[in-house]
């Protein structure tokens, strides 16, 4: 069993959501978060800004790290489905710019329906 955890652009969360539930994996849970990667701004607006004039650009240099507004999703999957929900989230949040998120893979010891009592893979399903 997996426990993955996707940070993703605010404006994927849709077609995410659409995504893994046409590739059969609808319950995940998804909240707001707050991180920053390498980068420092916002490069494709430095870049138009670039165009104009170098003071400019510099303008959107932040003198400290900023932090991004994005959303973390986590699911919980059996192992036979990881490289199923990797490739979908990747492929969905794939820009090919940078800030396109995150994923991290987990081993998750056990899962345990509260309503039911079920443990184990049945309680993902």
């Amino acid at each position: 069993m997996k426990l993955i955890l996707a940070i993703i652009r605010i404006a994927k969360m849709g077609d995410t959501k659409q995504a893994l539930a046409d590739a059969g994996l609808p319950s995940f849970t998804a909240m707001p978060v707050l991180g920053r990667g390498q980068g420092h701004g916002d490069l494709e607006r430095i870049r138009e800004a670039e165009a104009k004039s170098v003071a400019e650009a510099l303008e959107f240099i932040p003198d400290y790290p900023r932090l991004k507004s994005k959303r973390m999703i986590t699911l919980v999957v059996t192992d036979e489905k990881k490289d199923l929900a990797v490739e979908t989230i990747i492929k969905t949040n794939q820009t090919g710019k940078s800030g396109d998120g995150k994923i991290f893979v987990v081993e998750a010891l056990g899962s345990y329906g509260v309503h039911t009592g079920e443990s184990g893979d049945a309680t993902l399903d």
